[in-house]
């Protein structure tokens, strides 16, 4: 028995019979079709094309009708009456008329079309085409149910198999179960116990050590102030000293806090973030891995990024990034697969992706394919080291520097797509530009306040150094009381205050008499995007991160408009 066709064997090219007893029509025959790219053959006799046809299996026959011995018809009914080709058509080539009584003979031979002499060439190669193009249709759909009625015997040998094994299972587990549900229970819930004491474990960690580095920044604040206070020249020395004495030994406890969450979470990383170029960080990346691209031969297409894209990021860490990247495309790609690297420009974003052609990601690989210790692929044919915590640290890695990073697929075998987002630099490109000077400032007033003295009265002392008439109060309730008396022009604001938080003594501020000429400082340990949102919904101003800089408060100052002198 002839083996099914396969779907290559379909699409190869098909062969088809020329047969005419004479030499020049075969020439023109040949000439006409060869442009199809269809095998051809030929015969100059009934007998010829019969013989070929044990040697050859044949998608169509071009059939002269004409010939001596024995003529078109005759042939056509030979080779009709063989199994193998009772059903394979047949175009009579006729050089003369020929009548109805004819044309019927020919198709219950099984001629399916005529073909008059002259031939026309774009006739012929069209009805050839159409036909061969049916026998290849025919070979498919042959191949493909001669597939489908194995596979569906071997899925049923199969399953019957998995039943019978599966039967015998359960079977055996039955007896089992009823003891392993009861310890199974006992386990289940003694685990999530477990888990919900971690969680509210580690929601403590992560609430103490925000809360740590707020109050951290509340001494540093007096101490910047005393020294700025210094700077200027002015104050009691020996104030300043008591008050630096007390704060520094507040830094000290909180350091050895810090300094003991610190060996509980090993967590050590540090990025040492600078304006770094795309292409320097991409550059460093394929010259780390370029070892690795030559013993596997892969070629690596980098497309051209402009010079002006710049990161504010750790080059070291951010090329590492890459790295791992295209060390992952070569690890899961056929050798001499091209990786290629594409970025691209998206507002205030760039994109960099990293392409291959490799093994492909099915929908929930491409999901868990960050997390710690994931390979997608851990046959013998592709086991080429690594722990799994490569694209786990890709992705913590870009992460830290206020990106994201997704991997996509069309599905396995069809490669995969890595996609890097990152944040353009915000600082100016043009280093040699100078900063805009310090607008200087007309005399204020100036209120601050904040229920830690020490930061309330050195930054009352460092504004009364720069000439502006400073008072304090430390308690947020009095805050109303102080602005009416006082009328400020500036508020320097603490948000983090007992009894009343900065947020809800600005509204009343806002909503007061002198509310609306007020210029509302925050200054807080807070500084994260959602703090400074915060703040802005509260009615402030401006939002400095406690130390405040000496610089950033002149330039708050100094942009002051100008107004009636209420400094006396």
């Amino acid at each position: 028995m002839s083996l099914p066709p396969t779907t290559a064997d379909a699409q190869a090219p098909a062969t088809i019979l020329l047969v005419d007893d004479q030499p020049g029509r075969l020439l023109s025959y040949r000439a006409i079709l060869e442009p199809l790219g269809e095998n051809l053959i030929e015969a100059r006799s009934g007998v010829e094309a019969l013989k070929l046809l044990m040697e050859h299996e044949c998608a169509l026959i071009l059939l002269d009708v004409n010939m001596p011995g024995m003529d078109g018809f005759e042939t056509a009914s030979l080779i009709h009456q063989h199994p193998r080709y009772e059903k394979t058509p047949i175009i009579f080539v006729t050089a003369v008329n020929v009548s109805d009584l004819d044309r019927l003979r020919g198709y219950k031979l099984g001629a399916v079309d005529y073909v008059m002499v002259p031939v026309i060439p774009e006739i012929m190669r069209s009805k050839v085409s159409v036909l061969v193009e049916l026998y290849r249709k025919r070979r498919e759909l042959q191949s493909a149910n001669e597939r489908l009625a194995q596979a569906n015997e071997d899925l049923r040998l199969e399953k019957a198999r998995e039943l019978e094994v599966l039967n015998e299972s359960l079977r055996a587990a039955n007896v089992v179960l009823a003891q392993r549900n009861i310890e199974l229970q006992a386990q289940i819930a003694e685990r999530e116990r477990a888990q919900q004491r971690l969680l509210e474990h580690d929601r403590r960690k992560d609430q103490f050590l925000a809360t740590l580095a707020h109050e951290l920044r509340n001494p540093l604040a007096s101490l910047a102030n005393a020294v700025n206070v210094m700077k200027l020249g002015g104050g009691n020395a020996s104030a300043l000293h008591e008050v630096m004495d007390r704060q520094l030994e507040l830094l000290v406890r909180l350091i050895d806090d810090l300094l003991d969450v610190a060996r509980i979470s090993q967590d050590k990383l540090v990025l040492r973030r600078t304006p770094t170029p795309l292409d320097a960080v991409l550059r460093s990346a394929v010259e780390s891995v370029e070892p690795l691209l030559r013993s596997t031969g892969h070629r690596l297409e980098l497309d051209a990024v402009p010079g002006d894209v710049l990161l504010e990021a750790d080059p070291a860490r951010l090329s590492q990034v890459f790295a791992n990247l295209i060390s992952n495309a070569a690890k899961y790609s056929d050798p001499a697969q091209p990786i290629r690297i594409e970025t691209e420009r998206d507002g205030e974003e760039v994109q960099v992706h990293v392409c291959d052609q490799g093994i492909g990601l099915t929908p929930e690989q491409a999901e868990g394919i960050f997390e710690p210790f994931a390979q997608v692929d851990t046959s013998i044919e592709r086991a080429r080291g690594g722990l799994g915590i490569g694209l786990t640290l890709v992705k913590r890695l870009v992460a830290m520097h206020e990106g994201a990073v997704v991997a996509t697929s069309e599905g396995l075998g069809k490669g995969c797509r890595f996609t890097v987002r990152l944040p353009l630099c915000r600082e100016a490109v043009v280093e040699s530009e100078p900063a805009p000077p310090i607008p200087a400032a007309l005399p204020r007033r100036v209120l601050v306040i904040d229920d830690n003295c020490d930061s309330a009265d050195t930054l009352a002392m460092m504004l009364e150094m720069l000439g502006h008439q400073a008072q304090r109060i430390y308690d947020p309730h009095a805050a109303e009381q102080a602005v009416g008396d006082f009328a400020p022009d500036v508020v320097f604001l603490d948000i983090g205050m007992p009894g009343m938080s900065g947020y809800d003594v600005a509204r009343r501020l806002r909503a007061s008499a002198h509310g609306a000429t007020m210029t509302l400082v925050a200054v807080t340990g807070w500084g994260q995007p959602e703090d400074r949102r915060r703040t802005a919904e509260a009615g402030f101003d401006h939002h400095l991160v406690k130390p405040p800089e000496i610089d950033s408060i002149c330039r708050i100052l100094g942009a002051l408009p100008p107004c009636e002198a209420k400094v006396q």
